[in-house]
């Protein structure tokens, strides 16, 4: 069984660079558009849909976005949505919410360059997936070893065995961004309650 074979297409590395989305502000279907085309390749399924508008309206509706002006969504718009599509998939929409809350502000009074931020969050992410590569190829050794055991003789059994191996890591690492964001801070936390 070759781990690398079934995982070959899962395009781990694919972000949404900040020189891939335009200047100017775009339409809410213009901005589908840009993240369908960007992550069609991460879908399970083809009726599986990167973003809806339902998705991006709830998205302003629950504030993880700072306003949108004349129904177009800027750069740093596009950028937020970009990082809320990776959280969402592991975190409740509460906890992104709560997460982005300093971020959003910061962007609206001009205290951060957002792009500058997720630039340090794409490097993190290139990181991520040497990291991942690592820990597959020491998985399949591990896997390899019980084999050789014969604990897990057949393919399926090897199979499964990363399946609880991959779910459990997903667990322990979801569990520590809920702490995480259950500890989160911001500074100017108190002054919105003013």
């Amino acid at each position: 069984m070759d781990i690398y074979k079934q995982l070959e297409d899962l395009t781990l590395s694919n972000q949404l660079s900040p020189e891939e989305i335009p200047n100017i502000d775009l339409y809410m279907d213009q901005v589908i558009q840009l993240f369908e085309s960007k992550f069609s390749s991460s879908k399970r399924n083809d009726d599986e849909k990167v973003l809806t508008k339902t998705m991006i309206n709830n998205y302003a509706k629950g504030k993880l976005l700072f306003p949108i002006k004349n129904k177009k969504y800027s750069k740093d718009h596009i950028l937020l949505i970009a990082m809320i599509y990776q959280m969402k998939s592991v975190l409740s929409i509460s906890d992104v919410g709560k997460s982005l809350k300093g971020i959003n502000h910061q962007v609206s009074e001009d205290n951060l360059q957002l792009e500058g931020f997720y630039e340090s969050y794409l490097r993190v992410m290139e990181n991520n997936v040497e990291l991942f590569d690592e820990f597959i190829s020491n998985q399949q050794d591990l896997v390899r070893e019980f084999n050789e055991k014969e604990v897990t003789e057949s393919d399926y059994l090897q199979q499964v065995l990363l399946i609880l191996s991959f779910t459990g890591m997903s667990n322990f690492y979801r569990r520590a961004a809920e702490k995480m964001v259950d500890n989160l801070i911001w500074e100017d936390e108190n002054s919105d309650e003013a």
